[in-house]
């Protein structure tokens, strides 16, 4: 067994992405808690994303009281890739315990791939009774980033119900956080409208200082 296990781990280090693949999945069908360390610490320094992937399928085969603590020790990691990975293998999990994890410093990391998978991992994992702060948190970081990072944003606003913290929102000072707000809350109401479309509308909005008739 020993020798087997090493042999994994020689796998799961390959130089080959498609040896990698295989061994996270061969590990994923066939659990080894002695395997576990080895499949979080190559969480963090994976280049490819499907085997990520698989690593993380693996890693939620394994019990977790013994992988929960692991990520969320990687959630102090200097490496933004294993802060992220390790953000969204707990939100696959859905352990609540990992929830005071969870950092306001975490939800508005400045790598914007460690804040979106903080976001999705926060919604899975948010108590009763904590949706609200959450949301207030999260409405700090309308604005930010490119197309996929406030879509992320927007998504996980609405799961949350945050309506009215993105409503406080729609009259920022600032025109970024305005326009995201904006869409935000219209994407809530129209959700088969599309994110691009509820941006454009946002925009068009703020251009004419009309946020004002958001409350009719």
């Amino acid at each position: 067994m020993e020798a087997e296990t090493a042999r994994a781990r020689r796998a799961l280090e390959h130089e080959s992405a498609s040896v990698r693949l295989r061994a996270a999945m061969a590990v994923g069908t066939k659990p080894d808690p002695r395997l576990v360390d080895t499949l979080v610490q190559r969480c963090g320094v994976e280049p490819d994303f499907s085997v990520r992937e698989m690593l993380t399928w693996a890693l939620t085969r394994h019990h977790a009281s013994v992988t929960v603590p692991k990520l969320v020790a990687e959630l102090r990691s200097d490496r933004a890739r294993a802060r992220s990975q390790a953000l969204h293998t707990l939100s696959k999990i859905g352990d609540r315990r990992a929830w005071p994890a969870i950092t306001r410093a975490l939800l508005t990391d400045a790598d914007d791939e460690v804040a979106r998978s903080a976001w999705r991992a926060a919604v899975v994992l948010v108590p009763g009774g904590a949706e609200a702060e959450l949301g207030r948190v999260l409405a700090t970081q309308l604005g930010r980033g490119g197309r996929e990072t406030r879509l992320s944003l927007s998504r996980a606003l609405i799961a949350l119900g945050a309506e009215l913290a993105v409503r406080a929102a729609m009259t920022d000072a600032d025109p970024r956080v305005r326009q995201h707000a904006i869409a935000t809350e219209r994407l809530s109401r129209d959700p088969d409208a599309g994110f691009e479309l509820a941006i454009e509308e946002a925009k068009r909005i703020v251009a004419l200082g009309s946020t004002s008739q958001e409350g009719s």
